[in-house]
């Protein structure tokens, strides 16, 4: 894991960042490598700085990158930057790549088979955005570390 001591205003925050970054090359084990990234990410988290994080985050987070990084790798030629952060009791997931094109959920249709990928991260996300780069474009989820005391997960809000 990666710590950011420096916040906007160039001083150390109360609580260095907690985040991991890779490049994923993009050969036929990228989908995988993010997973297992993703997974031992939020197994640190939990150990290294006993934040609660549920089975359903961990479940969740992996779906969440798995999804997004097919699609990079579907959609977009050349290598796919994957970054996850832990920001308040949300983890963040961010895959940027090449293609400048913005992904559009696609309206319901149950004779459809696959493309459901956009759909499902927007489903299970507490937020979710899509942004062009100067170069491709950046998307981000938030997904809630922990459920509520009641079992409920925490309800989604913007980003």
């Amino acid at each position: 894991m990666e710590a950011d001591p420096a916040s906007a205003g160039g001083t150390a925050p109360d609580r260095a960042a907690i985040q991991i970054s890779v490049a994923l090359a993009g050969d036929g084990e990228d989908i995988a490598q993010a997973r297992h990234l993703a997974v031992g990410f939020l197994t640190r988290v939990q150990a290294e700085h006993g934040l609660p994080v549920s089975q359903r985050a961990m479940d969740v987070t992996q779906l969440v990158v798995s999804e997004l990084v097919t699609n990079a790798r579907k959609y977009a030629p050349g290598p796919v930057l994957l970054d996850l952060k832990i920001t308040g009791d949300t983890v963040e997931v961010v895959v940027w790549d090449s293609d400048p094109v913005l992904p559009v959920a696609r309206a319901a249709d149950a004779g459809r088979v696959g493309q459901h990928g956009l759909e499902i991260v927007m489903a299970v996300a507490q937020g979710f955005e899509a942004q062009r780069e100067p170069v491709g474009k950046r998307i981000t989820a938030r997904i809630a570390l922990a459920d509520d005391p009641g079992g409920a997960v925490a309800g989604r809000r913007p980003l």
